[in-house]
């Protein structure tokens, strides 16, 4: 009996210790991702607030130039972001409620501002409103004065809005889809009209999905640095980033980072306090569930036609005609010469295409871009399936963390990283601009490889641990071959947007790592303006052709 006992002890204590969890390599896997998470988030946010609050700098943000830069900025973002909520929601009422003709055509095309760069953007209505624009020209000629000049507060308000009401158009939509199309056919048996029950019914409950949009509009708007340089500073509008790149860049005020990082401190409690806002809004919402029925298309009538060649002639204004202004600018020979064929020359895409500054720049910004696309596209992956297809204790905050910076705007990340560059060896390098790309864009991918899994059972995954798989092998098996197709579409679109990224490249720049998005921005502030709109017509097509191959369905192809 002894014996039995000596040999019985270690077996049940063994199989008394098989019931606790096991320590597979997922909680390696974790720690792994928390470590890339706390480096890339939380150590460049934390130096900007030590550097706000030690440098004692607060007392700036009462000078005049900081509260007219703050004004300018505020009033940009608020009124543009106004605009874009009632034009995207407009839009998306008229496509998705109604029997305009030409609906799926034209959402394709209204989206295009979205994937076009905002400076780029910029630099496009140049060529449709700026003071030498044929338009301007013609009707300066005719009645002695321009028609509309572009540059000004009021034209940075117009961009801004332009390259914005995509996404609330996006947003609204998605909420109309899930607004049930039982309500609004009750309201219709108790005799409301089409309309009435779409403005009595429906756009009551959309009010969370507008607010929403107005919040991470007015956010993404506050710090914007493209629109308002090219457009706002040459009638001296200055808002707080182009106050903040002046500051960096001529050395105007006494220990200008730690300036600049109060300013930042002050964006990134806004920006915070806006999510905040955005995520009480989500809770607090309706959380409604589209019924089987297909929503009751409200009927034009003789409306129809008007109404749709207006949305017609607007849309292809606010997409085509920029598109079409960068072509015209990069054909013609000088800036306001008359549009006829003896003045259209390919030497500025020539030109283009064989200077130097742009080559390097086009060079160094596609081997940034590869490189924060891999590490993106890793970190993206990681993070969604451990964040989405597990229960480990802090997953969901980890989902959480690798999200934050997608609210922050781009100003503030570079700043932080300008502060711990000195520190971590990264000053006066590529690199720099790489963690800092690493920083903004890990959240697209996160929420492109979310998507899928979230509304996947996760039978498969059980299937595979009954099999004798365990959780790190389940994951990696199912999980991660699973969502790999969206983690690749996130990846490409990291890669095409970190080309083309102007805000942080412009802050970080240092000797032998300038980007295409600068070299882009020098061509326009030297006053090359054909070969920057050649390079930005370039960028532009290819942009378009990439995102949109990158998103296209897989009915598509």
């Amino acid at each position: 009996m002894t014996t039995l006992t000596g040999t019985a002890g270690p077996a049940m204590r063994r199989a008394r210790g098989s019931v606790r969890p096991r320590r597979d390599g997922l909680t390696g896997v974790s720690l792994a991702l928390w470590i890339a998470c706390a480096f890339f988030v939380f150590v460049p946010l934390g130096a900007i607030l030590v550097l706000a609050v030690g440098g004692s700098q607060f007392g700036m943000l009462l000078e005049g130039d900081v509260v007219e830069a703050a004004t300018n900025s505020l009033v940009s973002a608020v009124a543009s972001a106004l605009l874009a909520v009632l034009i995207g929601a407009g839009v998306a009422i008229l496509f998705d409620r109604t029997d305009l003709p030409g609906r799926r055509p034209l959402r394709l095309l209204a989206l295009t501002p979205l994937l076009m760069p905002p400076f780029v953007g910029a630099i496009a209505w140049l060529g449709v409103a700026g003071p030498t624009s044929p338009v301007n020209l013609w009707w300066r000629e005719t009645f002695g004065a321009p028609l509309w000049s572009i540059y000004g507060a009021d034209g940075v308000i117009f961009l801004l809005t332009v390259h914005s009401y995509p996404l609330a158009m996006i947003i609204v939509a998605a909420a109309l889809r899930r607004v049930p199309s039982d309500l609004e056919q009750a309201a219709r048996i108790a005799g409301a009209s089409p309309a009435r029950a779409l403005f009595a019914v429906t756009l009551p409950l959309l009010r969370p999905a507008l607010l929403s949009s107005f919040l991470l509009i007015a956010v993404g708007n506050l710090a914007d640095f493209g629109i308002p340089s090219i457009i706002g500073l040459p009638e001296r509008f200055v808002t707080l980033a182009t106050l903040v790149y002046r500051y960096l860049q001529s050395g105007t005020v006494d220990d200008p980072l730690a300036v600049v990082a109060a300013i930042g401190v002050v964006l990134l409690v806004l920006a915070i306090g806006a999510l905040l806002l955005n995520m009480l809004i989500g809770r607090r919402g309706w959380e409604l569930d589209a019924s089987s029925a297909p929503p009751q298309v409200l009927v034009l009538g003789r409306a129809r036609a008007v109404t749709g060649t207006v949305v017609w002639a607007l849309v292809l204004i606010i997409t085509v005609l920029p598109l079409l202004a960068l072509l015209v600018q990069a054909l013609l020979r000088a800036p306001g010469v008359p549009l006829v064929w003896e003045n259209l020359t390919f030497d500025h895409l020539v030109r283009a295409l064989t200077t130097q500054t742009a080559l390097d720049g086009a060079k160094n910004s596609v081997m940034l871009a590869v490189l924060a696309a891999v590490i993106c596209g890793v970190l993206g992956l990681g993070i969604g399936v451990l964040s989405t297809r597990t229960s480990l204790r802090g997953s969901r905050a980890l989902g959480g963390a690798a999200m934050l910076p997608q609210s922050i705007p781009g100003i503030v990340i570079a700043v932080a990283w300008l502060i711990i560059a000195p520190r971590i060896g990264l000053f006066n390098t590529a690199w720099l601009i790489l963690a800092a790309y690493v920083t903004s864009f890990t959240a697209l991918v996160v929420q492109a490889v979310n998507a899928p899994l979230a509304s996947t059972p996760s039978s498969a995954e059980e299937a595979a641990r009954v099999s004798g798989a365990g959780r790190v092998r389940a994951l990696f098996d199912i999980s991660c071959r699973m969502a790999l197709p969206a983690a690749l579409s996130g990846a490409v679109i990291v890669a095409v947007t970190a080309v083309r990224e102007l805000t942080l490249s412009v802050l970080l720049l240092s000797p032998g790592s300038q980007t295409l998005g600068v070299a882009i921005f020098s061509f326009q502030q030297a006053g090359a303006f054909s070969t920057a709109a050649a390079w930005s017509l370039i960028v532009a097509i290819v942009g378009i052709a990439v995102i949109g191959f990158a998103t296209r369905r897989p009915a598509d192809t």
